[in-house]
């Protein structure tokens, strides 16, 4: 049934296209994500998996966004006796931030800003960091041309209590979005995270090229996409070579 509307039903309008990238969109949403990673610096043969499961949740007409993330993931934690790579696979760490939006509904650059927390929700040491953690988060997006909309996320946090025997967090990410509309829904899109952990100066910057569909389905509004990213600058072991962010996200 759900194919079928995605394959017959009408095509999204051009302001429904904009709003299923843009990250304070008054609507609800439930994205499924995933990256992941098939080569590591220094250690090529290692690999990783990271998926995202997402829920955004908007209040008080749009003005308030809430945004909670949690991570099923598969890293590397160590080797065993015969020097085969050993991983740690479960639950990492959930992270949630709320935003205000204090620009007008229809200004051409919207603006929020607001607090994050991350909860050690971990099921095993590599994946998560054991600490509680406060932050905060800036969004932007403008949707004022129809054909290339432009953005960003930058988010802060850092260890204020938890397990001591871990080490502290300051963690900066930064995401550039950037997406060109072909039209039909369909779309180009670059919106790789730019990680600097502070505390230790490493770092990891990739540029991502990829593409994405909008599609409706009734009230029901798909937005599909895989873009390859690259890893262009770069500090510190483990740090990924290539990355594949690929998902699904669903607005109502």
């Amino acid at each position: 049934m759900l194919v079928s509307q995605l394959a017959h039903g009408q095509g999204p309008s051009e302001e429904e296209v904009k709003k299923a990238n843009n990250p304070l969109a008054n609507s609800k949403a439930l994205n499924l994500q995933n990256y992941y990673i098939p080569t590591l610096y220094d250690n090529p043969n290692l690999k990783a998996n990271t998926a995202l499961i997402r829920y955004a949740m908007p209040f008080a007409d749009g003005k308030v966004l809430m945004r909670a993330t949690l991570p099923l993931g598969t890293t590397p934690s160590g080797y065993s006796p015969n020097g085969s790579p050993k991983y740690s696979s479960g639950l990492g760490d959930l992270n949630f931030f709320v935003t205000y939006t204090f620009s007008k509904p229809d200004a051409k650059t919207l603006l929020g800003v607001g607090p994050q927390v991350v909860l050690p929700t971990a099921s095993a040491d590599a994946l998560g960091a054991g600490k509680w953690q406060l932050g905060g988060a800036f969004v932007a997006f403008n949707a004022a041309s129809p054909a290339f909309q432009w953005g960003g996320l930058i988010t802060y946090q850092t260890s204020i209590a938890g397990d001591e025997d871990r080490v502290s967090t300051a963690l900066l990410v930064v995401q550039p979005i950037l997406l060109f509309q072909l039209g039909k829904g369909a779309y180009l899109r670059s919106t790789a995270l730019w990680n600097f952990n502070l505390y230790n100066n490493a770092y990891n910057v990739p540029f991502g090229v990829g593409a994405g569909h909008v599609a409706k389905a009734g009230n029901l509004l798909f937005n599909i996409f895989l873009e390859p990213q690259f890893t262009v600058l770069h500090e510190g072991a483990g740090q990924p070579a290539l990355q594949f962010f690929g998902g699904i996200n669903c607005q109502f």
